[in-house]
């Protein structure tokens, strides 16, 4: 089935490789096959390819905030590593290709006297992801950053030119996330403020960093497990909860920060679903809240 991948892209394409290899967690099986694609050109050709094949198929970028199970995937994982940008330091528009890493690119924008990315420097993943999912922290997000994107439509084979109205953003929400199969976003293109002084904004980017350093545990997690319900935050009701520390296998709910589960050692998909369904369960039981995922399940 993958021979024209294997002709075509050499060593970038592997048969039956591991996932925890393209994972944050350092979790996940085998999938039938893996392909590494580094220009824009190949990225679509890829997703055209597997579109036309009828085969399971995923993205892949930082691979943040995606939960792979234990027993792989049956089909092809294309691991976006297109990371090219175009920063115009004179008008604050700045356009990443959906593989940058967004915490690269914030850096690179500070530099340069760009504001209003700031809060992306603590955050994982890629450009692409952060599109998709809404990302965002320290009271920043990507809605409050795009003007538009790119976005291939497989089934029209052609590529849009989407608005920020498009993906009707909400908290962690775009009309995107979750739908696999259509639609694949190729770069992003924001709009930041020009002409800042890049040591202040240098400052407050190491205020977020330090911040997520004392707040958050270091370590093979996915990130936030669950979004936080209205008013209130996931990680203080788990904490409230009882569950703050407990451990399942070889996945804890940090000590630290209880929204955070982490690989402390040979953990796996199925210790991450036993906790997550604990957590879920016992928040429920206790307080009536229906905690919901913010990560993804690669299936």
């Amino acid at each position: 089935m993958f021979t024209e991948l294997q002709n075509r892209f050499g060593e970038q394409f592997q048969l039956n490789d591991s996932l925890a290899r393209y994972t944050v967690a350092r979790l996940g099986g085998t999938a039938s096959g893996i392909l590494r694609v580094k220009t824009r050109d190949d990225f679509i050709w890829a997703i055209r390819w597997a579109y036309a094949q009828n085969i399971n198929w995923w993205i892949l970028g930082g691979g943040a905030n995606v939960l792979a199970h234990d027993h792989g995937f049956d089909g092809l994982v294309i691991v976006n590593q297109v990371r090219g940008s175009d920063i115009d330091t004179q008008t604050g528009t700045v356009t990443a290709q959906a593989g940058a890493s967004l915490s690269t690119l914030t850096r690179h924008c500070v530099q340069q006297g760009l504001k209003g990315l700031e809060w992306g420097a603590s955050v994982p993943g890629t450009v692409g992801g952060a599109v998709v999912n809404n990302a965002g922290a320290h009271s920043g997000d990507m809605a409050g950053n795009l003007t538009t994107a790119t976005v291939y439509d497989l089934q029209n084979d052609e590529q849009q030119q989407w608005a920020l109205a498009n993906f009707a953003y909400d908290y962690r929400y775009s009309v995107l996330k979750g739908q696999h199969g259509r639609y694949v976003v190729l770069d992003g293109t924001l709009q930041l403020e020009p002409n800042h002084d890049p040591d202040t904004l240098k400052a407050q980017v190491n205020q977020f960093i330090e911040h997520r350093k004392r707040t958050q545990p270091p370590g093979a997690s996915l990130g936030s497990m669950f979004k936080n319900p209205p008013d209130d935050y996931a990680g203080r009701l788990i904490e409230a909860a009882g569950l703050k520390g407990h451990q399942i296998g070889g996945v804890q709910i940090s000590p630290r920060h209880a929204n955070f589960f982490v690989n402390v050692g040979n953990g796996t998909a199925s210790d991450y679903m036993a906790l997550i369904a604990l957590a879920q369960q016992t928040v429920y039981d206790q307080f009536g809240v229906a905690l919901e995922l913010e990560i993804e399940r690669l299936a």
